[in-house]
């Protein structure tokens, strides 16, 4: 396994991968980028022009509500890497299309090539998100998705750069030019997917309906059987919405506010290595895990930049013409730039999380399926987006500035509304916050937690934080089992009752609650989930681990499931715990970002299991780091 995400880049179960989406998102963009370089070349007139600008963005999309089904239902089908090559193989075709077009200044042979590009872009999409559960470990997914992104953002912004700047050079040759490039780099892809290694199909035994809607509207309903996979989805499609509408007005915005239009590729790169930087530092943020709790912190960032791009300048500019240096030195320059900048980190920050949420929450025998009616949502996303902002400019003589403000306003509006359907969203957040804050986490073995089916947690009780902690840790949603008075805490309960934590009793305080507990906890089990308990029935008073109850034997006796012992190390010199009394506990300096270690060890049977062993496991575990 990677110790972090950039050591990725040089393993062969990822980099080949990497550089194959990599390079297909570079050459897509040169080719749409030479497409526009050749009208101008061409010198067509305005109304062609306007023709095929509003055109291709159609043709290009046409694919995606056609063919994602059928894209799902193959990769879900076929063996990961030799689909992977198929599909490069027939880039390899479309980029000679393309090739002719090119040669024979040919648009509507370049339409025809783009149609074509887009239906390799569907093919291509579902095995794109699907592969890399299949070939990182848990702990390395949100790092992969984030050079995932990185890649293409940066992958597309030069490749329009290298695409523009084919036609920019005036060369009389340009549009033999462009054919050859488009072609080499489609040869160059499937040559580097050639050392993709074997991933084997999620479900070989598919039988594919060709049928487009009806499947569509079958993978469709399969997205949302899961909340907080379905309301993931959305949060991605919102990304695109977001971007779509960004990214389609920079030109505008670049012409009228910024003082020179060429700037706009300036403004674009902002925002696109600020989604590439977001994206890689999801990693370092999530410690590690699969962090839910950093898409408010992404939401809330766009939001702020997006209304800070809108007060940075509402009306012209102080000059036109400007250079680049000019612009930075003028008032609002380096207001805007980064401005801009924050949006895109702030939207990076925002879809890698939720992407690896998808993977990690999602049946494998279902994942590729699932990401192909992601794509067919975002792209109508990407259809209202622009459409929308068409409309609200043609109709109600929007400004671009005023479209910004309203895009940030629909954001929070949108993420509320989401954070409010799924408060898991929201519950991750602030435990995020908290524990983040207070403490400095390192986690080790928490691989060896299942990644699907029902498991029980058992771990050392040490603090009023353990189970956050735990929560912060563990990739899938846990639900605790918790005395019932630390439940009840004020504050805390909102978050543990939204984490579906189960409080509980002693036989002597609330027999039924106690029965209760038992009860939900055997449900939860019998559903697939985690559940966590701390066997001890209490905060540890001297710092050492208590005898074990016998309630984790009751609970293996109703259901035999796996059982993952887990320690807290360093958690007794930290903030919350009872080391101290209520007067030393106020000495935060001492206890302020405590070094706390998570500690898992592998699955055992809960068969026979005895609490008298547990303990003993756990007890080696933690050693002698209280």
């Amino acid at each position: 396994m990677a110790h972090n995400q950039f050591e990725l880049l040089g393993q062969r179960r990822f980099a080949p991968f990497f550089a194959t989406q990599a390079i297909g998102a570079f050459n897509d963009n040169v080719y749409r980028q030479a497409i526009i370089g050749l009208l101008g070349f061409l010198a067509v007139g305005t109304a062609q022009t306007t023709l095929y600008a509003n055109l291709a963005p159609a043709i290009f999309i046409v694919p995606f509500f056609l063919f994602s089904a059928l894209a799902g239902q193959i990769a879900e089908k076929y063996e990961k890497s030799r689909l992977i090559r198929a599909i490069n193989l027939f880039g390899i075709a479309v980029m000679a299309v393309a090739a002719v077009g090119f040669a024979m200044k040919s648009l509507p042979v370049l339409m025809v090539a783009l149609f074509l590009t887009g239906l390799h872009a569907t093919l291509f999409g579902p095995v794109k998100y699907s592969i890399l559960p299949a070939v990182l470990e848990p702990r390395e997914l949100t790092g992969g998705n984030g050079l995932v992104e990185m890649g293409t953002s940066v992958a597309i912004l030069v490749g329009m750069l290298v695409g523009g700047g084919i036609f920019a050079l005036g060369h009389a040759q340009a549009p033999l030019i462009a054919a050859g490039a488009v072609l080499a780099l489609a040869v160059l892809g499937y040559v580097v997917c050639r050392a993709i290694p074997h991933s084997d199909a999620n479900a070989p035994d598919l039988r594919i309906s060709f049928n487009p809607f009806p499947e569509s509207l079958r993978i469709l309903r399969m997205a949302r059987k899961q909340l907080a996979v379905r309301n993931s989805i959305l949060g991605v499609s919102w990304f695109w919405f977001v971007g779509t509408v960004l990214t389609s007005q920079l030109p505008a915005y670049a012409d009228v506010h910024l003082g020179n239009g060429k700037l706009y590729l300036f403004a674009l790169a902002l925002f696109s290595v600020g989604t590439g930087v977001g994206s890689v530092l999801c990693e370092k943020l999530s410690a590690r895990t699969v962090e839910i709790g950093l898409v408010p912190v992404g939401a809330f960032g766009i939001t702020a930049f997006l209304l800070d791009l809108y007060f940075a300048r509402t009306g012209a500019p102080p000059a036109t013409g400007l250079s680049l240096r000019e612009f930075l030195a003028a008032p609002g320059g380096w207001r805007i730039a980064i401005a801009l900048a924050g949006v895109g980190l702030s939207a990076g920050i925002f879809v890698v999380p939720l992407f690896a949420l998808i993977q990690s929450r999602t049946p494998k025998a279902e994942l590729s399926r699932v990401i192909a009616a992601m794509n067919i949502q975002n792209s109508v996303f990407i259809v209202i987006a622009a459409l929308g902002a068409i409309a609200l400019q043609r109709y109600l003589h929007w400004t671009v500035p005023q479209l910004f403000l309203a895009l940030a306003i629909a954001n929070a509006l949108v993420m509320l509304w989401i954070f409010s359907i799924v408060p898991e969203f929201a519950m991750r957040f602030m435990s995020w916050v908290l524990v983040r804050s207070l403490y400095k986490l390192r986690a080790k073995g928490i691989e060896a937690i299942p990644d699907e089916g029902p498991a029980l947690i058992v771990c050392n009780h040490v603090s009023y934080m353990d189970a956050l902690i735990l929560a912060g840790t563990i990739p899938r949603p846990v639900r605790f089992v918790m005395y019932y008075r630390i439940f009840n805490v004020p504050v805390m309960r909102w978050i543990f009752k939204t984490a579906k934590a189960i409080p509980i009793a002693g036989a002597r305080e609330d027999p039924a609650l106690m029965q209760k507990a038992f009860d939900e906890i055997d449900a939860a089990l019998a559903e697939g989930e985690l559940v966590g308990i701390f066997p001890e029935g209490g905060l540890t008073k001297d710092g050492e681990i208590a005898a074990f109850k016998s309630g984790v034997e009751k609970i293996l006796e109703r259901r035999q499931v796996p059982v993952v012992p887990m320690a807290l190390r360093g958690m007794w010199a930290s903030m919350w715990s009872r080391r101290d009394g209520r007067l030393g506990r106020a000495r935060v300096p001492r206890r302020f970002r405590a070094h706390v270690d998570v500690v898992a060890d592998l699955p055992v049977d809960g068969t026979g299991l005895t609490a008298e062993a547990l303990e003993a496991q756990v007890r080696a575990l933690r050693g002698a780091a209280a």
